[in-house]
């Protein structure tokens, strides 16, 4: 396989932050960076050349079960729930006790029938009841860039709208998996400054919520996220459009005549989980790399990573992400 780094490169890390193709030397890298490697395969084969309790953060998109194929591959309704869980059972194997599987999947539509498919909840069901997952916190991707389909139900009969939010759900090994919004600390918004300026009352909500005096203090560095991502910066529902064309990546497939893989997602949605659950020399592993926006964006982090794909072609245009 071909390979970015053709002569072992000095540590940047302690022995128990090895290089990720040190780790797992018993399968060959389709091409290595500084920080970390990519494998062409099936991951739940990959996978198991990883230690047990090895990883930080899982951080990855699958192929959605749609009522339509995708070139990429996708697997149907009835059969995606198996299907997935034999991947997550590696993935639980692999991540550490304080480690943190964050999962982003989208919702499908029923064929034939404006109802929607309830296959990604029983797949979390199962992730949590099946395999002892936890649930830490459900989070929502806003894509303001999706098309409106399918196109009878929204845009020819109008009975229904635009479908542009994707789940991504954070889960865990343990109940406590490590985390710090003190590092994803956006800036406080006008009025917060204002009530800061002006002072606040103590009092108590009708809701029952105590208002106490230091409610408009400001000396935190930065307002605490809620679960949505506004341009960079997170906010609970994550608001990222997702319709870049003029991206390195998408040049350099142009370019060089190669396909661009059709089902990227921005680079800050993986941006915002990395920096909220994961220190810098942490190993971050995405077993769906498709284009491999999550190794790039480790490798930026200073984070070691992983990323898996089963298709040749998007894993070779990948090495754009990373420059020459």
């Amino acid at each position: 396989m071909n390979k970015l780094l053709d002569a072992p490169q000095p540590s940047l890390f302690a022995p128990s932050q090895e290089h990720p193709a040190k780790l797992m030397h018993v399968v060959e890298s389709f091409y290595e960076t500084e920080l970390g490697a990519t494998y062409l395969g099936d991951s739940r084969e990959v996978l198991k050349a990883l230690p047990g309790n090895s990883v930080n953060l899982v951080f990855t998109s699958p192929p959605y079960a749609l009522h339509f194929k995708k070139e990429y591959g996708n697997v149907s309704k009835a059969d995606y729930v198996d299907w997935f869980l034999s991947f997550a059972r590696e993935i639980h194997r692999v991540l550490a006790d304080d480690g943190s599987f964050v999962l982003n999947i989208g919702g499908s539509w029923n064929p034939g029938s404006p109802t929607r498919s309830l296959y990604h909840y029983k797949l979390m069901i199962a992730l949590v009841e099946d395999l002892g997952f936890h649930l830490a916190q459900e989070c929502y991707w806003y894509n303001p860039a999706k098309m409106p389909v399918p196109a009878e139900w929204v845009t020819v009969r109008r009975v229904r709208i635009k479908d542009s939010v994707e789940h991504v759900w954070w889960l865990s090994k343990t109940p406590f998996p490590k985390a710090d919004n003190r590092k994803v600390l956006k800036p406080y918004s006008p009025d917060m400054i204002r009530l800061a300026q002006r002072g606040v009352r103590a009092t108590v909500r009708p809701s029952g919520h105590s208002i106490t005096s230091s409610f408009d203090k400001i000396s935190s560095g930065g307002s605490i996220p809620s679960n949505v991502l506004e341009d960079q910066v997170a906010t609970e529902m994550l608001i990222v459009g997702n319709n870049s064309a003029n991206d390195q990546y998408t040049i350099r497939c142009k370019e060089a005549g190669m396909k661009i893989h059709p089902a990227r997602f921005p680079a800050a949605l993986p941006e915002f989980f990395v920096k909220l659950l994961t220190d810098e020399g942490d190993l971050v592993v995405d077993p769906f790399a498709g284009s491999n926006t999550t190794g790039a964006v480790a490798e930026r982090l200073g984070r070691r990573w992983v990323g898996i794909e089963l298709l040749e072609e998007y894993l070779e245009a990948s090495k754009f992400r990373f420059g020459e």
